[in-house]
């Protein structure tokens, strides 16, 4: 065993209605790679702790606890993953600790303060600032793909690990992404996550990254590590199903792939997942996105075959001039269409919407309403806009006094966005649906406060209408802290293990 132990932590995620529904498979993807390398791996799972604060100063009292410590943040997650490092930092000052932000948030800010110096800072330098001040927190910085930039994060002194490069050597190919060891469910609790499929207990998995597509709204639209296509094998998809199966017992599965349909051989993995259900005499139920303009009745066909029942679609817009705006390749009519193949083969669609795009107006959400209205999907989402970083919302927008502006060079439709720290502002993102919201943007056409009204008004209307109801959500989890206990010389720290399990661990929860 490598002599060297690293802690990777997951952050809480107070803005979702419920933490543990799925559990993040990027950084699981990374403790795989460490322990196929003989690392010994300590898991920190704060879903849904309020009081994490105090896990991570009872975990630092543990004899055999790390000192190197690798954090994951979405771009919501990272005043929280900001909060941990402090914390952690003031508990072993100096250089007792090294700690690591890798994830989606440092990736995207990094592009943008890349595109930001291309562009010698003209209209912004805010990215450049955001990355500056991510450097006083944390020791590394991991942009990219983690999996082989980890071991140097762990060792090197780089400030910064640019793996979001296609040409760099930590930037994965396809063989690459196929070969890697599965995500290490083991450490983590899985029982703890909790979603169902047609009432199936279902677990996630990815069998592709990446989207090629332009969606202005979109934090992956300037990255490489999420615009470029890299594929895993069927056979490899396949086996991991298996293995979740076999291990787990489950019979729900959840494709978190942006977009399963622009995989040219999702057809003939689909009749491979048909394959394995015979084999083993079980019925899958599945889940997982689709692109509304790619779909066909031919995909449709062999999806439900397959075992999938629900279809997830950003359509966004039921306007056609925002969906120009956003620089969507379907049409109004396209998206219908969808629609009407998945219902003629007895698929639900979750339609995702959105508000709070360049030029939208009272009359363009009441043109989504419609929309919803007339196709009657089975569930729905509507969310104001968030500008992330890495969008041409946020990397083309410029400053005007203390706002910004992102201007839709066709139709001159303009975005204001509200100056945010992204390190220390939590409320922007999205609250209950059915209340909490609050809006940081504004149109030509609607104020913030109006498209919070006009969301709540759509979400209710629709929910009444097509007798959807709103999702509930889970009350957080509250840590038993110590409280100064266990501190003699014999004493042994009990953090439970749906918060935190090792490498030894291993073939106890197989």
């Amino acid at each position: 065993m490598n002599k060297i132990k690293i802690c990777l932590i997951i952050p809480p995620s107070p803005f979702l209605l419920d933490e543990r529904v799925f559990v993040q498979l990027g950084i699981l993807k990374i403790a795989s790679v460490l322990e196929q390398e003989d690392y010994s791996v300590d898991m920190i799972d704060l879903s849904g702790v309020e009081n994490y604060t105090d896990v991570l100063t009872d975990y630092v009292k543990k004899k055999d606890r790390a000192d190197v410590f690798g954090i994951t943040a979405t771009t919501p997650q990272v005043p929280y993953a900001v909060k941990i490092s402090q914390h952690l930092k003031n508990l072993l000052p100096g250089k007792q600790s090294r700690v690591i932000l890798g994830g989606p948030h440092v990736t995207l800010m990094h592009t943008a303060a890349k595109r930001e110096e291309k562009k010698n800072f003209v209209g912004s330098n805010r990215a450049t600032k955001d990355i500056d001040a991510l450097k006083g927190f944390f020791d590394v910085l991991v942009c990219g793909d983690g999996e082989l930039a980890i071991f140097d994060a762990i060792h090197e002194s780089d400030k910064i690990i640019d793996a979001d490069i296609a040409k760099s050597k930590y930037f994965l190919s396809h063989q690459q992404f196929t070969d890697l060891p599965p995500p290490a469910r083991h450490l983590v609790d899985m029982s703890s996550y909790k979603y169902f499929i047609e009432g199936e207990p279902a677990l996630s998995l990815i069998a592709q990254l990446g989207c090629p597509f332009h969606c202005t709204f979109c934090s992956g639209r300037n990255s490489p590590f999420l615009r470029k296509i890299r594929l895993r094998d069927i056979d490899a998809v396949v086996d991991e199903v298996e293995m979740l199966y076999l291990t787990y017992g489950v019979k729900g599965f959840m494709f978190y792939d942006d977009e399963l349909n622009v995989n040219k051989n999702m057809v003939p993995m689909m009749n491979k997942l048909c394959d394995l259900q015979e084999k083993h005499g079980v019925d899958f139920k599945l889940r997982g996105f689709i692109k509304a303009e790619l779909f066909k009745d031919e995909q449709a066909e062999a999806m439900y075959r397959a075992g999938f029942r629900w279809l997830l679609t950003g359509f966004e817009s039921g306007d056609p001039r925002i969906l120009a705006n956003i620089k969507k390749i379907a049409k109004r009519e396209d998206n219908t269409r969808c629609v009407e193949i998945a219902k003629k083969h007895n698929l639900k669609v979750k339609a995702l919407m959105s508000i709070g795009h360049a030029g939208e107006s009272f009359e363009s959400v009441e043109n989504t309403k419609q929309w919803l209205l007339e196709t009657e999907p089975e569930d729905f989402d509507c969310t104001i806009i968030t500008t992330y970083p890495g969008s041409p919302y946020f990397d083309d927008a410029i400053r005007e006094n203390d706002y910004y502006v992102y201007t839709d060079k066709k139709n001159n439709d303009k975005l204001y966005q509200a100056s945010l720290n992204y390190l220390v502002d939590q409320d922007y993102y999205k609250g209950d649906p059915d209340g909490g919201y609050t809006s940081y943007v504004w149109t030509q056409h609607m104020s913030a406060e109006d498209l919070v009204q006009a969301r709540e008004d759509l979400e209710r209307e629709v929910r009444d209408k097509l007798n959807i109801p709103f999702n509930p959500a889970r009350p957080g989890i509250t840590y038993e802290h110590s409280m100064g206990m266990g501190m003699g010389p014999n004493s042994k720290i009990e953090i439970p293990d749906f918060i935190l399990k090792m490498t030894k661990d291993r073939n106890d929860s197989l």
